[in-house]
């Protein structure tokens, strides 16, 4: 991937830590150079942080960076996006705009910008601060494939880009959005029952987080069902059936289940 292949002026609305992630990202895969990013941030610390940094261009001032800008992603908070809006979407004309601001539909955005304003709404999540991410993009009406191609690209150095119909959002965002949070929970529970059971906490911690990643990568690169990979490991009478068995019977799966359900209701609630 070569800066030649992304023509894109990046303005960064908001620099906390999805655009260090992507901003990061860009740059360490050589999508673009520095000059062809900046970044907006009313907080003096983190503008300092970002150009020591990575180099880039910064500013308090939103409209001027979203002035310069061809590709606007907003990085800010939902709560954020009407004020922000209001105050740079005369700059916005014609320009291709990626929010990330969780639960904020496209109409809504659009309904703040000029009608020529295309819009694609993402929903990265934090594993994208270490590369491993998995972003899930919804597309406006009028996105041209070369659009869709470029936020592909620029939320590809983070991790793993999917396509959903902007009603789906809600679901991704209880799933992936939040899920990180329900597997650190699984995975403090691990090293808190290999204490239980003599192990050191460092030793614990190293045996949780790299199951857990190697379970995953199981999942991803074999391409079998889930259950099938439990099945691998499940000898008949053994200690997996035994500590499976006391899962099922605390509800593990059905917890999980419900809440996906609740942190997407809640999505709901937020967007609505």
């Amino acid at each position: 991937m070569s800066s030649a292949s992304f023509g894109r002026k990046v303005a960064f609305i908001g620099g906390g830590q999805m655009a260090e992630a992507l901003i990061g990202g860009m740059l360490s895969a050589n999508l673009c150079p520095a000059g062809s990013i900046q970044a907006a941030d009313p907080d003096a610390g983190r503008r300092e942080h970002l150009t020591g940094r990575f180099g880039i261009q910064v500013s308090e001032s939103n409209r001027a960076v979203a002035a310069w800008g061809d590709c606007v992603v907003l990085a800010v908070k939902p709560h954020m996006i009407g004020e922000v809006l209001k105050e740079i979407a005369g700059e916005l004309t014609e320009d291709l705009v990626v929010s990330i601001a969780a639960g904020v539909q496209i109409s809504r955005i659009e309904g703040l910008c000029d009608r020529r304003t295309r819009i694609v709404r993402a929903m990265p999540n934090t594993p994208a601060l270490v590369q491993a991410g998995m972003t899930v993009l919804a597309v406006g009406p009028d996105v041209g494939a070369q659009d869709i191609a470029d936020v592909r690209q620029i939320f590809g150095v983070v991790g793993r880009v999917v396509s959903v119909e902007e009603r789906l959002m809600d679901a991704v965002t209880g799933l992936s959005g939040s899920g990180p949070a329900y597997v650190f929970l699984a995975i403090e529970a691990l090293i808190d029952g290999g204490v239980k059971m003599g192990l050191s906490r460092d030793i614990a911690t190293l045996l949780a987080a790299q199951t857990v990643s190697g379970a995953a990568r199981m999942v991803m690169e074999t391409g079998q069902h889930p259950a099938s990979l439990k099945d691998r490991v499940t000898s008949p009478g053994g200690t997996t059936i035994a500590g499976l068995h006391r899962l099922e019977q605390g509800g593990l799966r059905a917890t999980i289940i419900d809440a996906v359900e609740a942190a997407t209701k809640r999505s709901q609630e937020l967007g609505g």
